[in-house]
């Protein structure tokens, strides 16, 4: 048993000024958790504030996408390699916004996590329903968006479970019995793929502090991945010192200093 994973994406919010000054506070807010691995996903333009100030805590930092490819002309985009040197530890990829608005599809999705894990570092690949239809509907949709998980290095996989309709301003989480039955499905996906190996699973979808300790209470949660309630330092510090329940399995990379 291992300790929770517990992370936020800032998405486009907090410029690098404001970043160095939220990961400063951070650092010294959540000093004393031990008992889980914490990460923030800032914007590409944030990252080296936050290596600056993050650098030597048991807070760990990434970025939110990746380009498929180590190098070329693809103006405006960034490569793993680029966020390996930056020393980054996660990189979230195929998040509904990104699979929305972009029109990525899992053919790309899945060439963005080999490129994040040819370079060291561990995808966090997200999946999820657009719609509230039934549970089994969104194992169904979920088990699709993982086929591609057994060529996948398992050793530097998460997954994140973000249902399309729990995620933004107005939104609610999943109720804790539908977050229990997609993640039941998404291990037992992982395990038929892996030959048995296990893969985290985290939880993202309108966490707040409120919800977060019955999240981690919620059976196949191994950690939570948090938005707009972890916008402050103080947001997400509170919601990294939720009381521990239960464990997760093998997973999380040290932070890199």
């Amino acid at each position: 048993m291992t300790t929770p994973l517990i992370g936020t994406s800032w998405k486009m919010n907090l410029t690098p000024s404001l970043a160095a000054a939220y990961c400063t506070a951070l650092r010294a807010l959540v000093a004393d958790v031990e008992d889980r691995t914490l990460f923030v996903l800032p914007p590409f333009t944030a990252i080296p504030a936050a290596r600056a100030a993050l650098a030597g805590s048991n807070v760990a930092w990434g970025a939110q996408d990746v380009h498929p490819l180590d190098s070329g002309a693809h103006t405006g985009d960034v490569s793993a390699p680029m966020l390996a040197d930056l020393g980054c530890t996660f990189v979230e990829v195929g998040h509904h916004e990104r699979r929305r608005d972009h029109r990525e599809d899992d053919e790309l999705i899945a060439r963005k996590v080999a490129a994040v894990q040819r370079w060291g570092m561990t995808a966090i690949l997200c999946v999820g329903e657009t719609s509230k239809t039934t549970i089994a509907a969104a194992e169904k949709h979920v088990s699709d968006q993982l086929r591609r998980a057994g060529e996948f290095d398992i050793a530097r996989l998460v997954i994140a479970y973000e249902p399309a309709w729990a995620i933004g301003v107005g939104a609610e989480s999943a109720p804790s019995d539908w977050v229990a039955g997609v993640h039941a499905a998404v291990h037992r996906r992982l395990e038929n793929l892996t030959g048995g190996r296990s893969v985290p699973v985290i939880y993202g979808g309108s966490v707040d502090l409120d919800g977060a300790a019955p999240l981690l209470a919620t059976a196949g949660v191994d950690g939570l991945f948090v938005g707009r309630h972890a916008l402050t330092a103080e947001g997400f510090a509170r919601i990294a010192h939720t009381p521990p329940v239960g464990g997760a399995p093998e997973a999380a990379v040290a932070p890199r200093t």
